[in-house]
């Protein structure tokens, strides 16, 4: 490719700042220019690497892996109540049930009884005291699953419990200071007053306003269940196949309750069928019961829990109660507030109190606050003990501060968008966060300017005015709202990433690294990144399972963290051994090393034009490394959990999205008639994959915010929404019939993978509009003179309620 073209790719698809290898600017645009016309670089819309498997039925998951002789099945015997204490366990009648081989206890487990991943607050098995209504109490162990289910539900008849009062509410807990950990507490004032002063601030703003909100829980509704396949191996070793998005936690915690070293578990995962948070840390009791029947028994031993025992063991999005003051001006801007956040944690800790610090460092989202004071509480319930979500807290966060300018908005008789954006952000100036971050990479104005342009915003909240004021039933709403997401762990050891890159003598290259693939597209985008650093075709690169005995030590997939940490550990292992390349090929055949060039899948040296597996085939001759291992750890971060202060995100993504929806309020019967999104993800290393990440984090927090409803039996303490018939997620039919979403163009100013930014996450918060649009389209009914208490979800029967009280007003 000659110099003309390579510039004239260049330009149309620059920059390409972070291809890093050759350090002549000339020759980094070239060998770009090449990877783009080979189809092997970063940056282009790439199908998902096992998208063929996906479709043709071929995709390897746990169930899917063909099972040893000899296996065994797992089933749980769970508590039939919520709180009390468990008096006996006659366990004949269970043993006695056709094909049972074992029935294990607590007092059965060899090590530690904990699966606890933060606190050791959680027994894998229940030890006396009844902490919910749908504890596992003893797991049977069968010759086939049915079996071991059939005995498993005998628990309702012969286990003897002393019943107690259960607490079911955030609400309930707080009133008897009932918590899982320690309260939290954040408070900041420009003006360096203590809470005291803030709350005469708020005291002396023109306006005031006083309320609370009751945001329900989310189920992860994974469409691969909790499931752990237990190998026992020579030596007392154990090898899990285990549907988890923490290898190297569910590793750990299995040696503990073996009470062996962590060396003689090996945890595995090729690939889950979604996770969503829901198996970042709750994926461990399963695979620590798995692990001790198949230590036991000395045999393999699966068990994989049906959608209504998943429902009733595992936990979910943590539901939030707030009381809020807040004092603002005539421009709606906020001068001052207090809140107090209450989470419902369930009975453990499990992963609330970073959840809540998550929650207290998104309140903000994009708006200064110049005076404020948040304290959270992690609510201890007898329910099932709530874990991580997509946002992580963010999203529970951020919506509370959404609520509370929507409604400054409406008590002043303005557009939200005026009020929203009034409290943006600034640049230079009113641009620290709460907890002490400065905001250095603002482009929200950008990102809303732009939408609200090429969404006809404004035309179009005339045309809905027109259309309530001539239809009384039917009342369409409108609402634009902006996400500020920060990324990286709050807890910044869990900030690194290991990758291995092996490069075998036909060229063909094997990465493993220590993120896990749950349709998300990581293993995609490292492929990409790999390829693209290596300067091959895509179709040379592919993925291996996730291992804990390749790259060990490893933080969960979550947090949005996927493709920065183990993108950027796979690139520095593929840029050792180009080098290594580079410099063996320059011995070779002349020239510098820093002038080799690999691009198109060849090798470009003193003038030659070498295939790329042939250069490895010299290389191994001569003794050349081909395989290396690459690390990665986010620069820049830091955080006291005391203050609750530091700079524990990297960077932010930013997003909006504006809704466009239509009520009956005769019913409450909602439609979501057009959504337009734009997000911002940097760099993009493959916009097909951002984009439908961007596509399902909207329709999944709608369906959050609108319709996933979680009741437990307020007597009893049973999840009664605990199968797909009582629980309703969104299905294609609740997808808007225009459904515009874009990519903001962009580029990190951080040194993320190839300057991009994550996408896992953030874009849950765009469907807030979709919750303000409804809200908008009820206080309609009343000239928009009140504000309508609609909580989360805002389902039918809660949208119906929000008129019934704004026509009463």
């Amino acid at each position: 490719m000659n110099t003309r073209i390579a510039e004239e790719l260049l330009r149309r698809d620059a920059p390409f700042a972070d291809y890093q290898h050759n350090r002549d600017a000339r020759t980094d645009a070239q060998a770009e220019a090449s990877a783009l016309h080979a189809g092997a670089r970063v940056g282009v819309s790439r199908p998902h690497e096992s998208a063929e498997l996906h479709v043709s039925g071929s995709a390897t998951y746990c169930d899917d892996i063909a099972e040893l002789a000899g296996t065994l099945h797992c089933a749980l015997g769970l508590s039939p109540v919520a709180a009390g204490r468990l008096l006996q366990s006659d366990l004949a009648a269970v043993r006695a049930m056709p094909g049972v081989v074992r029935v294990l206890t607590a007092a059965d487990i060899p090590g530690e009884n904990n699966c606890g991943s933060v606190l050791h607050d959680d027994p894998i098995l229940c030890d006396g005291e009844i902490r919910y209504l749908g504890q596992p109490v003893f797991a049977v162990v069968a010759q086939t699953r049915d079996q071991a289910r059939r005995a498993a539900a005998l628990a309702k008849t012969v286990l003897k419990t002393e019943a107690a009062e259960p607490v079911l509410t955030p609400r309930q807990a707080h009133e008897k200071q009932q918590y899982v950990v320690a309260p939290m507490h954040l408070t900041r004032s420009s003006s360096g007053l203590d809470e005291a002063g803030i709350r005469a601030a708020i005291e002396k703003a023109p306006h005031r306003l006083t309320g609370s909100l009751d945001v329900g829980g989310q189920e992860q509704f994974y469409l691969e269940g909790q499931i752990s396949y237990a190998l026992p191996k020579e030596g007392g070793g154990m090898h899990i196949h285990c549907s988890t998005q923490h290898p190297s936690e569910m590793q750990f915690l299995v040696a503990h309750a073996l009470a062996i070293q962590a060396h003689a578990v090996l945890v595995e995962c090729r690939r889950m069928g979604g996770g969503f948070g829901g198996k970042e840390s709750q994926s461990a009791q399963f695979a620590c019961i798995a692990a001790i029947a198949a230590r036991l028994l000395n045999r393999p031993v699966k068990l994989r829990l049906d959608r209504d025992d998943d429902f009733m063991i595992t936990g979910r999005r943590h539901g939030f109660w707030y009381e809020y003051d807040v004092g603002y001006d005539d421009a709606g801007r906020v001068l001052g507030v207090a809140l107090q956040m209450v989470s419902h944690a369930g009975h453990s800790a499990d992963l609330s109190a970073a959840v809540m610090t998550r929650a207290i460092c998104h309140f903000d989202n994009a708006y200064w606050l110049p005076e404020v004071a948040m304290h959270g509480f992690c609510a201890r319930t007898n329910t099932q003990s709530n874990t991580a979500f997509r946002g992580f807290g963010g999203p529970q966060g951020a919506v509370c501060m959404e609520y509370i300018l929507d409604s400054i908005a409406r008590n002043l008789g303005k557009d939200a968008l005026a009020v929203r954006r009034a409290n943006f952000y600034g640049r230079g100036e009113r641009n620290t966060t709460p907890y002490r971050q400065t905001v250095e990479d603002n482009i929200i104005h950008e990102v809303v300017q732009q939408l609200e342009r090429d969404s006809n915003y404004q035309a179009r909240r005339a045309e809905v005015a027109a259309y309530n004021a001539g239809s009384p039933a039917l009342k369409k709403g409108l609402a634009l709202t902006p996400v500020k997401f920060g990324i990286s762990f709050n807890v910044k050891h869990l900030n690194q990433a290991g990758a291995l890159v092996h490069v075998y003598l036909d060229g063909s290259i094997l990465v493993n690294h220590g993120g896990t693939e749950m349709g998300q597209g990581l293993n995609t985008k490292v492929a990409q990144v790999v390829a693209h650093e290596l300067g091959v075709n895509f179709e040379r690169v592919r993925m291996s399972a996730t291992d804990t005995s390749k790259v060990a030590n490893t933080s969960a997939t979550a947090a949005s963290t996927g493709s920065d940490l183990n993108g950027k550990a796979a690139q520095d292992a593929a840029r050792r051994i180009r080098e290594r390349l580079a410099i063996n090929a320059a011995q070779r055949h002349g020239g510098k090393s820093t002038e080799v060039r690999f691009a198109n899948d060849k090798v470009f040296v003193a003038g030659k034009e070498l295939d790329f597996s042939a250069v490895v085939a010299d290389a191994y001759l001569d003794r050349v490394q081909l395989w290396s291992d690459g690390f990665y750890a986010t620069p820049g971060l830091s955080w006291d959990p005391k203050t609750m202060t530091g700079h524990p995100f990297y960077y932010y993504a930013y997003g909006a999205a504006v809704s466009e929806v239509v009520v009956d309020t005769l019913t409450g019967e909602w439609k979501l008639l057009r959504a337009d999104l734009l997000h911002d993800v940097g760099q993009s290393l493959n916009p097909a994959v951002d984009i439908g990440q961007i596509e399902g984090g909207f329709i999944q927090g709608m369906g959050w915010m609108t319709m996933e409803e979680l009741v437990w039996h307020p007597k009893s303490g049973m999840l009664m929404t605990h199968a797909p018939s009582t629980y309703k997620i969104p299905t294609a039919n609740d997808c808007p019939p225009v459904f515009n979403v874009k990519l903001f163009e962009g580029r990190n100013l951080q040194d993320a993978i190839h300057r991009s930014k994550a996408v896992g996450e953030p874009p849950l918060l765009l469907p807030f509009s979709v919750f303000f649009a409804i809200r908008d389209a009820i206080s309609a009914v009343g000239e928009h003179r009140r504000n309508p208490p609609l909580s989360v979800p805002a389902t039918s029967e809660a949208i119906l309620r929000a008129v019934t009280a704004v026509q009463a007003a």
